[in-house]
């Protein structure tokens, strides 16, 4: 078997998360709760530790999604009746990494499942676990592009956490918490301070862009795959933004 039938899943499974994350991401950073997708991660997280830790793995996917809806209806009534809901969200994670851990901390594997939470390696995906993971967000997809926008008020946030859960439960089962927050929020960080492209557009490209040179950094160097996508595209994020701003200054003190 040769490199390119070995690892195109994962490559292809790369860009499609960079894709569906954008989705949200420009939302989330938009209405300022830059931390709801970490928390709703963590939540998530904890049914994949109950199911390995309880049920030796069995419904990992269901327990994944029924913490991670948990979540998502918690912030949806959050953000209509709390004051200073980055608070809420920061606590709502914070209770979600500590559960993980008292639950695994009886565990053989738990320090190990604990990394795998944080940050798995795709790098190795199958081709029944990306047509999956494809299925899934081409659904997601449809639903935020045409239904979404047609609605308004708590339906609307609903709807748009639900997704954002659901999403989740996926992710965080093929790439980790800290891999779904990296995606999420430094591919649209780029597309939302840059001003010639449609903002949608450039974060996936910009993330796509990412992600390869991670995980082609990752295979040729062997080092963990889902901390080399954190790495990577946060640091080309970063660069990007300090370049862009470098940049409009010199400008706007020449004119």
């Amino acid at each position: 078997m040769s490199i390119i039938e070995l690892l195109w899943p994962a490559f292809v499974l790369a860009i499609a998360l960079v894709f569906i994350h954008s989705v949200f991401g420009l939302e989330i950073i938009r209405r300022g709760v830059i931390f709801t997708d970490l928390a709703i991660g963590q939540i998530a997280a904890i049914g994949m530790a109950v199911s390995v830790a309880f049920m030796d793995g069995a419904y990992q996917s269901a327990m994944t999604f029924a913490f991670a809806l948990l979540a998502a209806v918690l912030i949806t009534w959050a953000t209509k009746r709390v004051e200073k809901i980055e608070a809420f969200i920061g606590l709502l994670y914070a209770l979600g990494i500590s559960s993980i851990m008292l639950i695994l901390a009886q565990s053989a594997e738990g320090t190990e499942l604990f990394s795998k939470l944080s940050a798995a390696d795709i790098l190795f995906t199958s081709q029944a676990e990306l047509y999956k993971s494809l299925a899934l967000y081409g659904v997601v997809s449809v639903v935020m592009f045409v239904i979404y926008p047609r609605l308004s008020g708590i339906k609307k946030e609903f709807l748009f956490f639900v997704m954002l859960a659901l999403t989740v439960t996926s992710s965080v089962q093929s790439a980790g918490v800290l891999v779904v927050f990296a995606l999420l929020i430094a591919p649209s960080y780029a597309g939302i301070v840059q001003q010639r492209f449609n903002a949608f557009g450039f974060a996936t490209f910009f993330g796509s862009l990412s992600v390869i040179a991670a995980l082609v950094g990752s295979y040729n160097l062997d080092l963990p795959t889902g901390y080399s996508i954190i790495f990577v595209t946060v640091i080309f994020s970063l660069l990007f933004v300090v370049l862009l701003s470098v940049q409009s200054s010199k400008i706007s003190n020449e004119e």
